[in-house]
């Protein structure tokens, strides 16, 4: 994949953090994007932490190859998995996601926030640290909710199924008496529509990306890396599945922010670590 002007490069472990992209997008909107889907391998919540982080070091790699000048993992699974292994192995500033229990703890009125995340993420020792510093005395209702991954990843934002998935998790948050609710993995986001009508106006939805997208601001602004531009900025996807579905996908997922979204496949990107049905780079 050609790319040009020094892009910030992103990576998830599908194209659910394309939502932290329309973020990063609405405030630095003259940036060019290097996007990496790692798809074939989606979702990275019930992958070993050994093998995401592997994932995770040769995806970065990757990016650092194309010219990025900042590394954004736009995914709380890899986050904790690999974010201090990326930030040791890579010179570039790299800007990772985080279940936001801190904002959740001051935002809940009746004591108890919900989280909604990955198994990867919730039973990882980065979540658990983040209780440790910021919950207090806030309940913390945590629910593991792969399959929302899984209709985002088919583009599946609304119809019989994906309303009957978001409101069993989000009725479990509730039943346990959550007044806020953190969207804990960048896919989340997508489903927003459908979580807010489950939950009403009256819970607090707590989504990271515009927090993330202040954190690069403020490292590029540093570094003396932002782009000086009145123009907008481009936006390529590479992804590790098949072409087609990743573009129809994109394009439905963050079709009200962009025109044509170009989706190129990425080369074969192996690692040395392998699970069960997966050699390398491969399904």
């Amino acid at each position: 994949m050609a790319t040009a002007f020094d892009p910030i490069g992103i990576f998830d472990s599908g194209l659910g953090g394309l939502s932290v992209v329309q973020a990063i997008r609405s405030l630095l909107p003259a940036e060019n994007l290097l996007y990496v889907a790692d798809s074939a391998h989606a979702p990275y919540g019930g992958r070993s932490p050994a093998f995401i982080r592997e994932r995770a070091l040769t995806l970065a790699g990757f990016l650092q190859a194309q010219q990025a000048k900042a590394l954004v993992v736009a995914c709380n699974t890899a986050t904790a998995a690999a974010a201090e292994t990326l930030r040791a192995r890579f010179a570039l500033p790299v800007i990772a996601m985080e279940p936001a229990v801190k904002l959740a703890a001051a935002a809940t009125r009746c004591n108890v926030v919900g989280v909604l995340a990955t198994q990867g993420t919730l039973a990882s020792a980065r979540f658990a640290g983040l209780l440790a510093r910021f919950a207090g005395d806030v309940r913390v209702v945590t629910r593991p909710a792969a399959d929302l991954v899984r209709l985002v990843e088919r583009g599946e934002l609304d119809g019989a199924q994906a309303i009957r998935r978001v409101e069993a998790h989000v009725n479990y948050l509730l039943h346990h008496g959550s007044d806020t609710i953190v969207l804990g993995c960048t896919h989340y986001p997508h489903l927003r529509p459908l979580i807010e009508r489950a939950v009403g106006p009256d819970v607090a939805i707590i989504d990271t990306g515009p927090a993330v997208a202040r954190q690069l601001r403020a490292r590029l602004t540093e570094l003396g890396l932002l782009r000086a531009s009145a123009g907008s900025g481009s936006l390529r996807i590479g992804t590790s599945a098949a072409v087609e579905p990743a573009r129809a996908v994109s394009q439905h997922l963050i079709r009200a922010h962009y025109g044509a979204v170009v989706v190129e496949a990425l080369p074969a990107l192996r690692t040395s670590q392998c699970e069960p049905g997966i050699q390398g780079g491969a399904r």
